[in-house]
């Protein structure tokens, strides 16, 4: 058996970036709203739609996709369930240099999504490589159930250290970070302790500044 080179993992930038979604259904609803809440200026194109895409702050085309309609677009996915019009919507995008992923159809398919656990700037993924969805979806309740909201408020935190090391000119790639992110100060926000913590990432950065001054 031969065996396939490994995916490459990547976070995108959408903001502004022109994004098309092949496909009227409850499942191209969910990929639109998913760009729409990345910030991406979103096309739709499907002679009927369902009422969830209908109240979503978009563009709509109300037609049959049409060849070379993917390339006038940075990234798009195809979601019609139709398996001719998911290849004909990749194949001009591969023409093109436009990636295309194409909903349960992996031939068709230049990148997969995975199944994601938002925690304001902490994301994370679960991806089969589009092998087992159920599989990504599985993992994803359990990372779900593990990550809990206190993490959206440790990355925060966190980068405000960080912002005070590098406006003081200090690297913070030599920081002794493994000292201040522990499960106690997890736990600690998670109970509610957010001023006993902010004491001690303050703390801790005036450390680490106190470390690097001149003897």
């Amino acid at each position: 058996m031969t065996t396939k080179p490994p995916l490459y993992p990547v976070v995108l930038r959408l903001e502004g970036l022109a994004c098309l979604v092949v496909g009227g259904g409850r499942v191209a609803a969910r990929k639109a709203t998913s760009l729409v809440e990345c910030a991406a200026r979103v096309t739709v194109i499907a002679p009927e739609l369902c009422e969830e895409i209908e109240r979503l702050p978009l563009r709509v085309l109300r037609r049959a996709y049409e060849p070379g309609d993917a390339t006038r677009y940075r990234l798009v996915i195809t979601a019609t369930g139709i398996s001719a019009i998911d290849r004909a919507v990749f194949e001009d995008g591969e023409s093109a240099g436009v990636m295309v992923n194409a909903a349960d159809n992996v031939e068709s398919c230049r990148f997969f999504l995975p199944a994601v656990v938002r925690r304001g700037p902490v994301l994370l993924t679960a991806s089969t490589s589009g092998t087992s969805p159920f599989l990504a979806s599985w993992l994803r309740r359990r990372l779900f159930d593990v990550v809990g909201p206190e993490f959206a408020q440790v990355a925060l935190l966190l980068g405000e250290a960080r912002q005070a090391l590098k406006a003081a000119g200090r690297s913070t790639e030599g920081a002794d970070w493994d000292s201040l992110l522990d499960d106690d100060l997890v736990s600690d926000l998670a109970a509610g302790r957010s001023a006993h913590v902010q004491a001690r990432v303050d703390e801790w950065v005036a450390d680490e500044l106190g470390r690097g001054a001149p003897a």
